[in-house]
């Protein structure tokens, strides 16, 4: 009877503070070993990823040479994951760095056009190498879309409010925009007009996504990662909430999301696709 060796997993970013979540997590998880981790924030080179990350040392340096290790990782036997949270304008040349070289990418970071979406689908088809981007990796936060989607058949006026932390790069969020992109797969369009609307102020009224969905962003240092999706209806408002009160709960869709790439051989969006 074979053995099934550990996954072995890169971490790109693993200076940062989902980054130190990840390195941890894939830490405790018996089927897999943290093989490098990168960070370009020259303070912590040279650092042990376990130290860092509070979980003990792991004897992994924290190095900034992002080519040479996924060369390196691509050499072990079993099928190698890159757990990218990095930053959105580099984001699409690491997956395409690590499709290229046979590892499979596992990405929280968002802020990817379709276009290049759409690129990286067809770069990883031809590569038969899977490739999962998950804009949240939260359970909850699948439940709660279903449930938006579930109340969209009934509601014609819905709004989309995200609220994260001051250093996210990107607005609306990844999941903001595939929250609607998921209510607008049934052909629907929202938000009928009762008036002509002046926004005072450019932008007040929020961005419009698909389906004529209005997005509205938050930034304040104290927030994590929230949103709500407001239904509006004559008499009533049905809102769905979800709240992120520690980066912990990100870790078990990660870990599921690492175990699934390695028997992917296309690129698939969305936690929802592999639960």
């Amino acid at each position: 009877m074979s053995v099934q060796l550990p996954i072995p997993v890169l971490v790109n970013g693993a200076a940062g503070k989902m980054g130190r979540e990840v390195v941890k997590a894939i830490a405790q998880a018996d089927d897999m070993t943290l093989m490098g981790a990168v960070d370009l924030n020259p303070n912590y080179v040279g650092q042990d990823a376990g130290e860092l990350a509070g979980c003990g040392a792991l004897e992994v340096p924290i190095t900034n040479d992002f080519q040479p290790m996924l060369a390196f990782v691509s050499q072990e036997k079993q099928p190698a994951v890159m757990v990218d949270f990095t930053h959105p304008d580099s984001i699409y040349d690491n997956i395409r760095s690590a499709i290229a070289y046979g590892v499979r990418p596992v990405v929280g970071t968002t802020g990817l056009s379709p276009e290049q979406l759409q690129d990286l689908a067809e770069f990883a088809d031809k590569a038969s190498t899977g490739c999962l981007i998950i804009p949240n990796f939260s359970i909850g936060m699948v439940l709660l879309q279903q449930a938006a989607v579930q109340a969209s058949q009934y509601f014609d006026h819905v709004e989309i409010i995200e609220l994260h932390h001051n250093q996210k790069a990107d607005a609306p969020s990844g999941t903001a925009l595939q929250t609607a992109q998921l209510l607008a797969e049934f052909g629907k369009s929202f938000n009928p007009p009762t008036v002509q609307e002046t926004e005072k102020l450019p932008g007040a009224r929020g961005s419009r996504a698909e389906a004529d969905i209005r997005i509205h962003s938050v930034r304040l240092p104290g927030l994590i990662a929230h949103q709500e999706v407001i239904f509006g209806a004559p008499g009533q408002v049905y809102t769905l909430r979800h709240d992120t009160s520690d980066r912990a709960c990100y870790m078990p869709g990660v870990l599921l999301a690492i175990r699934k790439v390695t028997q992917l051989k296309t690129l698939v969006y969305g936690l929802e696709k592999i639960l």
